[in-house]
């Protein structure tokens, strides 16, 4: 990734706000090209972290680990367009600070500012990558899940993810470029036409196998598991569902929508490498993962 930058373009499905991002980086990008692999790089590190601490500070394994970053690393690494500087990429961010915030309603008897924060950071999203809107699904399952019903709640939700579209639109309106179609982009969905390889099939099956082994232990261990975990696993499988939806919507016939996956498949993912007694498994897993990847990304056309 460091020695072949890749240079992101604009996309239909991208939002105005990774514009304004790239247009603010691409002076910088001109002269240095490798100022976005550095930065997609430390944006999946950080992310890892992330994932990894809250996973530790929600208690959703039994113990304190770093296998959640592990793994998080490790499915990043499985395709190229998953380590690009792309705007599904810092989706990830605000999908981070939703999922957080999913958690910690269960605990609070007045929740209604975290509330308003999760359809924030929905609606910031998808200004960022507009298909992310649909994560308006996640927020209300997560608060179906977490919380008893209460509609002034849900309201408070949707106040949140429709709060940057009223400033947006007041911006327009008062700019004189009012135009529904800024505001609602083009929206097209199909079925994506990938590129097959046996580099594909290697990475999809190191990305389904422990999918599979960790959503076996998590079901497995289900009734040790404290109420708010057992909500906390559900919430993240409705994310992974969710997230699996996203890349029909505006599709690029590319992975690189996919990278909003990751975090869920991430979560299932450790739980493989973190349960099984036998622990011969998860080394020869994790050592067939990383040998795949070092092959792909120096013998593989992908990279």
């Amino acid at each position: 990734m460091f020695l072949n930058p890749y240079i992101p373009v604009v996309h239909p499905k991208d939002g105005i706000l990774f514009h304004i991002i790239l247009r603010w980086l691409q002076p910088v990008g001109e002269n240095l090209p490798a100022i976005y692999p550095i930065l997609a790089f430390l944006f999946i590190m950080i992310q890892a972290f992330w994932l990894n601490g809250m996973m530790n500070t929600q208690r959703m394994m039994t113990r304190s680990t770093f296998l959640p970053a592990m793994s998080f690393i490790l499915v990043t690494s499985l395709f190229p367009e998953w380590n690009y500087f792309s705007a599904p990429l810092l989706v990830n961010f605000a999908l981070l600070f939703m999922l957080n915030l999913s958690f910690k309603i269960y605990h609070q008897t007045a929740g209604k500012s975290a509330i308003f924060n999760m359809g924030l950071a929905i609606g910031i999203a998808s200004f960022l990558f507009f298909p992310s809107v649909a994560f308006f699904l996640l927020a209300f399952f997560a608060l179906m899940i977490m919380r008893p019903f209460r509609f002034n709640e849900w309201l408070i939700c949707l106040l949140g993810i429709t709060a940057p579209f009223y400033f947006y639109i007041i911006y327009l309106v008062v700019a004189g470029n009012w135009d529904p179609q800024r505001l609602l982009p083009y929206v097209n969905i199909k079925l994506p036409s990938l590129i097959q390889s046996i580099w594909i099939a290697g990475s999809t099956l190191l990305l389904v196998i422990p999918f599979l082994v960790g959503g076996y232990f998590v079901q497995d261990n289900l009734r040790r598991m404290l109420i708010q975990v057992r909500k906390g696993w559900s919430v993240i499988l409705i994310y992974l569902l969710v997230a699996l939806l996203i890349p029909f919507v505006n599709n690029a016939n590319t992975f690189e929508n996919w990278v909003i996956a990751t975090l869920p498949i991430a979560a299932f993912h450790s739980c493989t490498y973190f349960y099984p007694l036998d622990k011969l498994f998860p080394l020869v897993l994790f050592w067939i993962t990383t040998a795949f990847i070092i092959s792909f990304q120096y013998l593989g056309p992908g990279w």
